[in-house]
């Protein structure tokens, strides 16, 4: 998967060298690459916004410097591109779309900031063959800009990807799989701690009691 972030601050992904995601780097399952906005800007100052049509608070980032960056971005891909651009006003993402992004062969996400990216942008890259534009939230609430949920999205993406994960099964029971619950409270040694034992049948060694204390907590968490 080839994956990169348009931004103002493109130190801001430096974290996605770290863990599972920076191994995924290093063997090649996972290509990232972060971007200078400002480097397809052509006045002294480098400006990437102005002030909105129509008047009001805050600035809106200018179509020119993101139309460059995005089609410099487009003319290095082979195949289907999935542009994001996050936005509060967005489809708010979840599992099921982590799911269907991690597919994805190409994905360029557009990081916003101020009072977002001039709309002539998405409507632009909705007409262009082989891009599919999504506007995506992380949740009902403002971040200051994009950046944030890009990398969270990522982690969510990439994760899913076959062979980043070591242990495959772990997929499948953790919270928000297909089933859509939550997942069951987990413990670790010692059997005791400040007072408050392990549940004992996790002790039991009767794997089918456990596996049915596990549906039942899992079940009683998500309805709760």
């Amino acid at each position: 998967m080839r994956i990169e972030a348009i931004s103002i601050f493109p130190e801001y992904f430096s974290p996605l060298s770290l863990s599972l995601i920076g191994k995924a780097q290093e063997n090649g399952v996972l290509s990232f690459q972060a971007v200078d906005l400002r480097e397809f800007t052509h006045d002294p100052h480098r400006t990437v916004d102005d002030t909105p049509y129509g008047g009001g608070a805050g600035m809106v980032m200018k179509p020119e410097p993101w139309g460059e960056a995005i089609d410099a971005r487009l003319s290095q891909m082979d195949g289907v591109i999935d542009l994001i651009i996050l936005t509060p006003a967005g489809r708010v993402f979840d599992q099921r779309y982590a799911e269907e992004l991690s597919k994805s062969e190409n994905i360029i996400f557009a990081c916003g900031r101020y009072e977002g990216i001039d709309a002539r942008v998405e409507q632009y890259y909705r007409d262009v063959e082989s891009v599919r534009v999504h506007e995506i939230s992380i949740g009902n609430y403002v971040l200051n800009g994009g950046e944030v949920a890009a990398l969270a999205i990522i982690e969510s993406i990439v994760r899913l990807i076959p062979g980043v994960i070591g242990n495959p099964e772990s997929l499948s029971e953790e919270s928000h799989n297909e089933i859509g619950e939550v997942e069951y409270p987990v413990y670790t040694k010692p059997a005791q701690w400040r007072g408050i034992n392990v549940p004992e049948i996790l002790t039991s060694g009767n794997h089918g009691a456990i596996a049915r204390w596990r549906q039942e907590e899992a079940k009683r968490r998500s309805q709760r």
